[in-house]
């Protein structure tokens, strides 16, 4: 399985807000960072992910280093989430990322166990039919046993009642 982090995030226009004083500069710069993320959201869709890797990992996640850096795109954008999410983006500040990685793990390690579940389960049907059919063997076998045990005391109880008997007569004269 495959995630697939970008942490290149594009910060110029936020780190530039702080680098202004007026409110209005600082506005246009976060409104311009807001548009940068998303451009960069954009981008990262158009790179198809998806496609490059076997298996194709669901989605590429859009690292951003700080959780200001997310709040401030969020708050001139408030649909970039979940436009992000329909170009199979996920937006992650650290503390999302971890809960997001997390869960990724605990998620392909819930799929090993049904894999691994679906595996056995198969194996048994097999070993199931396989036993059956040493049982249909076994049961041929026995039944053979019975008919050659059965022909064997026939062949004695001929010999000791039909053959030996004149046999014995011959010691006789």
């Amino acid at each position: 399985k495959h995630v697939v982090v970008d942490a290149k995030a594009p910060l110029a226009a936020y780190l530039e807000a702080f680098d202004t004083e007026d409110d209005a500069g600082r506005a246009r710069h976060l409104a311009d960072h807001a548009r940068q993320v998303r451009d960069h959201v954009g981008k990262l869709s158009a790179k198809q992910y998806w496609r490059q890797f076997d298996p194709s990992p669901d989605f590429v996640v859009m690292f951003l280093p700080d959780e200001s850096y997310l709040r401030a795109a969020h708050e001139h954008d408030p649909a970039l989430a979940e436009d992000a999410w329909r170009a199979n983006v996920i937006l992650a500040s650290p503390s999302t990322l971890v809960a997001l990685l997390r869960t990724v793990a605990a998620t392909w390690q819930q799929e090993t166990v049904a894999e691994s579940a679906r595996e056995v389960h198969a194996l048994g049907r097999e070993l199931y039919e396989r036993i059956g059919k040493v049982g249909e063997h076994l049961a041929k076998l026995g039944r053979s046993l019975n008919g050659t045990v059965g022909a064997y005391n026939e062949a004695v109880g001929s010999l000791e009642t039909r053959v030996l008997v004149s046999a014995r007569k011959f010691a006789e004269l």
